[in-house]
């Protein structure tokens, strides 16, 4: 499915962040990510905001290209031609590179790979669902009699749900609705092969979302994110409970019970410290590891998470605390800052498309917001010192455990830097002659 992560370093083939160079044996899907422009909806959906502000750079040099032109022409001012000419090719060079990364994103990073070769540029997204389910089918045969780790990250249901025909016009909610019953019964498809292989009894099945509903994603007056009930904020937003508060739902006959519901605070992290408990393992001791085994937790040997603090990040910026008391059970939740909504109390941000993680999109609190969560899971009434008596002691409390989080932290290189995010052509996938990167797995295998 969708991997994400990208794919090379410093040449076309070092494939340093391709999945077989992290732990897996076999991969298929995208290692980008899945866009509007992968269909060629009139709503662009890569840094929108982004483009925006490089086309009115280029704007602005054809502009000064332009006023030097006339200039000369109409001797208002000397000016070389080769000062002319060299600004006017590095506007051309400077225009080239970034619609080279959002012109193209169809060719460029829509593709589909099976380990380390590109058999769909672009992905031809009518088929994608079927090929996407029958690979983890036949994955399942392939391995059902040993132990197997199948990572399944699904395409639905993210924008511009693709939706196959079949299922389109099915649900009263629209095409997220649409894409969300396809997704549901590709997961009972999946299901199914593993009872009718034998394996129900002897497979553990953590089935999740990494986010909440997407607000922003709009086509005309649909909404396609989805929604997140009472929960405020969506999914970018860094720590409002609508981004990051989701349903996780975990499935092994005869040895955790049926129709148990865990009212506790886990995380995404937990699923690589529990596969490897159940696989026999031991996690690296020679870091700190965030996730938490949730053995004891699901088979109720436990009563509460093992999880006390959670730090909310927004890309490097850490945006909010949640302390899970160990001892009431009670769940406070601190916002050091939140992302300025566009417009004012439109509870998205819109107009850029996606909330920012610093700068002027996001309000900076001191004192941070703070929420009891068990009170106010909705997130609408901070409190202070005047309206709770425990803030102080809340606050230093968070505090502290803050403190003692960034002694563990690691300096790494800026994955989202600007240089990081333009196209570079030495890197880009291809499966054919570069720049002619066109192909369909049908075709080669005729």
């Amino acid at each position: 499915g969708k991997w994400h992560m990208g794919v090379n370093c410093k040449t076309r083939h070092d494939h340093c962040h391709h999945p077989l160079n992290h732990g897996f044996d076999y991969f298929y899907g995208m290692p980008f990510t899945l866009v509007n422009e992968c269909q060629g909806t009139d709503d662009p959906e890569l840094a929108k905001s982004l483009q925006d502000t490089y086309w009115f750079y280029t704007q602005m040099i054809i502009l000064a290209v332009f006023t030097l032109v006339i200039g000369k022409l109409a001797n208002f001012f000397p000016v070389k031609w080769k000062i002319i000419i060299c600004l006017a090719i590095c506007g051309l060079l400077y225009f080239l590179s970034w619609f080279s990364s959002y012109g193209f994103t169809k060719y460029w990073n829509c593709i589909l790979m099976r380990n380390h070769d590109v058999t769909e540029q672009p992905m031809n997204l009518d088929k994608t669902t079927s090929n996407m389910l029958k690979e983890a089918v036949t994955f399942i045969g392939r391995n059902k009699h040993r132990p197997f780790l199948l990572f399944v990250s699904l395409l639905h249901v993210h924008t511009p749900l693709i939706t196959t025909q079949k299922f389109q016009g099915r649900s009263r909610h629209g095409l997220y609705g649409d894409n969300v019953e396809e997704m549901d019964w590709m997961v009972g498809k999946l299901l199914h092969v593993i009872d009718k292989e034998g394996l129900k009894n002897t497979t553990f099945i953590y089935f999740a979302s990494d986010h909440g509903g997407s607000l922003e994603a709009h086509r005309g007056n649909s909404q396609l994110g989805g929604w997140n009930g009472i929960y405020k904020g969506g999914k970018g937003m860094g720590g409002w409970e609508g981004g990051i508060r989701v349903p996780g739902i975990v499935r092994w006959p005869g040895v955790l019970a049926a129709g148990t519901v865990i009212d506790e605070p886990t995380s995404l992290m937990d699923i690589y410290p529990t596969l490897v408990h159940l696989a026999g393992g031991a996690v690296p001791q020679d870091r700190v590891i965030d996730g938490q085994n949730l053995l004891p937790l699901l088979q109720g040997t436990v009563q509460h998470s093992r999880h006390e603090f959670m730090f909310h990040y927004c890309g490097v910026f850490l945006h909010a605390v949640r302390w899970h008391q160990k001892d009431s059970g009670t769940i406070w939740k601190a916002h050091y800052a939140t992302p300025v909504f566009q417009p004012e109390g439109s509870g998205a941000c819109f107009r850029r498309g996606i909330c920012s993680c610093f700068g002027g999109g996001v309000t900076y609190h001191d004192p941070p917001l703070l929420f009891s969560l068990s009170q106010d899971p909705s997130e609408a009434n901070p409190l202070s010192a005047d309206t709770e008596p425990l803030f102080g002691t809340v606050m230093r409390k968070i505090g502290k455990a803050v403190e003692e989080h960034r002694k563990t932290l690691t300096p790494v290189p800026q994955q989202l830097s600007p240089y990081n995010n333009i196209w570079k052509p030495w890197l880009q996938p291809c499966c054919g002659m570069f720049p002619f990167c066109w192909c369909h797995e049908e075709n080669n295998k005729a």
